[in-house]
């Protein structure tokens, strides 16, 4: 009896049921319950983000073949401008897309980069070696295969097309293995994407500019400089950095340079040394933690409780001190970058009109051909070649518990080109909307094909993984 009257005071003093023994779990809340690590929690986003990318990519698709086609263009085409006082920039809402929120998709891109570099698969020689060379031969080889069957005209400037690989979708398809492939393999799969993703942020700098604008030009170089300034000067709050990052996206847009590169040269600027060390942030934490249980008053709400609210946020800002500002923005980033951004730019890009009369035709062309052979076999033979190259010299070493097989079914894979492809595909054919079908219909299809292709021969080749029992 006295249990039962326990119980029923229990539930009179707490009505609520998702309260329990001092713990209120709302909805999709339990912060402590699961401990992610950032590569697990980075996998996690990725494969995510794989899908709500293709969700968006046939939901392009629907709305550029159906009777709202018309619609979807006129609303891609809208200019919207940004006036203060006599000022103003103006550029249609696709534009915005490619070219604003984009720079986001790069400062990600960036952050991830140097994190691969200073403490990733990157930071390693030794193990940097195999996803580096892969990288480049995933590179080369489509571009060429490319320029074999594009090798004059118009055509030939989207040689760049095919050297992309989509961290997302093709982290997402290895993620639905994840009981067959070893996690050393995602991890090179990671790594090789981000050097891929390197390599084209260079080959739209250097091929891609048509134009170059000094006065501008030097602008952003000056506001780089302060960036690295602020990053020696041990500025650590992300505010200036966001601040001059926006002024040389603004100057790179007038220097002919594509403005994206201001996301890339941001993330490079960014700390990524603490304030904190671990034991530094022990004692604070543990000072703190005392402060807190003897400022606790059972009962009594922390809203009323001033000094309670204090100790809080004192844990807070330690938190963020003992966080390198590179990790930090990251994990602030990631997510809606790889859940808006990302999405958006497919929504505005990937809807091409498909017609039953001329898919054939479409599909046959030599630009189609190019990337979609480029995507698939280019990339197979690139990192596959390189990577057995790079073995059978002695100077790389397979990952662990995988095999080079597993590497051959990852570079079927790396031919999901989708949107850095299309992100290409838009600066070598932007003049030429004939061209820009084509380039999309066949990173469409090879992203299809690489998918599928990459699905089954890594389902077949990689038995069970035993599990600890």
């Amino acid at each position: 009896m006295k249990t039962h009257d326990g119980d029923k005071m229990k539930k009179a003093a707490n009505p609520d049921p998702n309260l329990e023994s001092g713990e209120y779990h709302a909805p999709w809340e339990k912060s402590f319950e699961r401990i992610l690590t950032p590569f697990e929690e980075f996998i996690h986003r990725q494969t995510t983000s794989g899908i709500l990318l293709m969700g968006m990519a046939v939901l392009a698709l629907v709305l550029a073949n159906g009777p709202l086609a018309s619609a979807y263009q006129q609303i891609a085409h809208t200019q919207i401008s940004l006036n203060i006082g006599g000022w103003a920039l103006e550029m249609t809402l696709h534009h915005w897309i490619n070219d604003g929120l984009m720079a986001l998709f790069f400062f990600v891109v960036g952050l991830e980069l140097k994190r691969e570099l200073l403490v990733g698969e990157l930071a390693n020689p030794r193990h940097a070696v195999l996803p580096i060379a892969a990288a480049i031969g995933g590179m080369v080889v489509p571009a060429l295969v490319y320029f074999a069957v594009n090798p004059q005209g118009g055509a030939a400037s989207g040689w760049g097309i095919p050297m992309a690989t989509d961290i997302a979708f093709a982290v997402g398809v290895l993620a639905l293995l994840a009981s067959r492939v070893p996690k050393a393999l995602i991890t090179f799969l990671v790594a090789l994407a981000i050097v891929d993703d390197l390599g084209a942020v260079m080959v739209i700098a250097v091929f891609y500019t048509d134009s170059i604008a000094l006065g501008p030009l030097a602008a952003s170089g000056g506001l780089f400089t302060l960036l690295l300034v602020f990053n020696l000067g041990g500025i650590r709050n992300p505010i200036p950095y966001f601040i001059v990052a926006v002024l040389m996206w603004y100057a790179l847009q007038h220097s002919g340079v594509h403005a994206t590169l201001a996301g890339i040269l941001g993330a490079l600027s960014v700390p990524a040394k603490p304030k904190y060390d671990p034991v530094r942030f022990s004692e604070h934490v543990k000072k703190l933690m005392s402060r807190f249980d003897a400022s606790h008053q059972p009962g009594k709400s922390i809203m009323t409780n001033t000094e309670l609210r204090a100790v809080v946020q004192a844990l807070e800002n330690g938190v963020h001190s003992v966080e390198a500002p590179l990790q930090r923005l990251e994990h602030i980033w990631h997510m809606p970058v790889a859940y808006l951004v990302i999405p958006i730019f497919a929504l505005a890009n990937a809807g091409i009109p498909l017609s039953v009369d001329t898919l054939a035709e479409n599909l046959s062309h030599p630009v189609t051909l190019g990337v979609l052979l480029g995507l698939v076999v280019g990339k197979f033979l690139g990192i596959t070649g390189a990577s057995w190259l790079v073995l059978k010299l002695g100077v790389a070493q397979l990952p662990k518990d995988t095999r080079l097989t597993q590497i051959a079914g990852v570079s079927l894979l790396a031919g999901i080109g989708f949107t850095m492809s299309i992100f290409v595909a838009e600066l070598a054919f932007g003049g030429r909307e004939d061209l820009l079908l084509v380039a999309k219909t066949g990173i469409l299809a090879a992203s299809l094909v690489a998918g599928v292709a990459g699905f089954i021969w890594l389902y077949l080749t990689s038995p069970p993984l035993e599990t600890e029992s």
